[in-house]
């Protein structure tokens, strides 16, 4: 029993971000934009996008095109 312990905090540590990248979240944050119909736009969206929200949290834009 104490090895699913032991197993559960290494999975834990595994998915906990590093100081400075988002790893996991990142990687989230960007499918939920690809889900939306959006694209992530490294420097900003474009004048027929809008901006609504972030693709990793150094700052890409999630851009959804205006209907």
């Amino acid at each position: 029993m104490r090895v699913y312990y032991l197993l559960f905090a290494l999975v834990f540590l595994f998915l906990l971000p590093l100081p400075g990248s988002g790893g996991i979240i990142n990687i989230l944050q960007r499918y939920y934009c690809k889900i939306r119909g959006g694209r992530c736009a490294l420097f900003g969206c474009l004048p027929w996008e809008t901006p609504s929200g972030r693709c990793s949290q150094s700052g890409r834009n999630c851009c959804l095109r205006r209907k």
